[in-house]
């Protein structure tokens, strides 16, 4: 009887002796524990560049996906919402999906406006912007405000 982790690997090792080019793992570390899993993060990543060979990783934690790839891709309901480098990914989102999924903690987002008075205003607040800050909110506005008003 082996357990989740040595099928997992078993399997992984039933793959390399193959030579492919392209591996396909899914969620290739959700039966392992905390520890095992650091340790089989490093030892894919090592494996990937003794291979040479493209893996295709499928994943819901971020911390495998930001620090075992060089592309990411992310997905909300089948729809590929954005790709890129990991660190760019999380710092230049496309969506306001991206920017909530992507780090850890979370994004927080508010309903906000800017009024012709220069105010910020949104919920429980409401502060005064200079025209730098008014044109800054205004470019990002489509993936950081819900609402703009002229």
């Amino acid at each position: 009887q082996l357990s989740g982790g040595q099928r997992q690997r078993v399997a992984l090792g039933r793959a390399i002796v193959r030579d492919p080019k392209v591996f396909l793992m899914d969620e290739p570390l959700s039966n392992l524990d905390a520890k095992l899993r650091v340790q089989m993060r490093t030892e894919i990543a090592k494996l990937h560049q003794r291979l040479n060979a493209t893996i295709i990783y499928v994943t819901h934690d971020q911390t495998e996906a930001m620090t075992m790839v060089d592309k990411i891709i992310i997905m909300k309901d089948g729809i590929v919402q954005q790709t890129g480098g990991p660190q760019e990914v999380y710092d230049h989102p496309n969506n306001m999906f991206v920017a909530g999924f992507m780090g850890s903690p979370a994004m927080n987002f508010l309903d906000a406006a800017i009024t012709d008075r220069m105010t910020l205003k949104g919920g429980m607040f409401e502060f005064n912007t200079t025209d730098r800050i008014k044109k800054v909110i205004v470019l990002f506005a489509g993936i950081f405000c819900t609402k703009l008003l002229s």
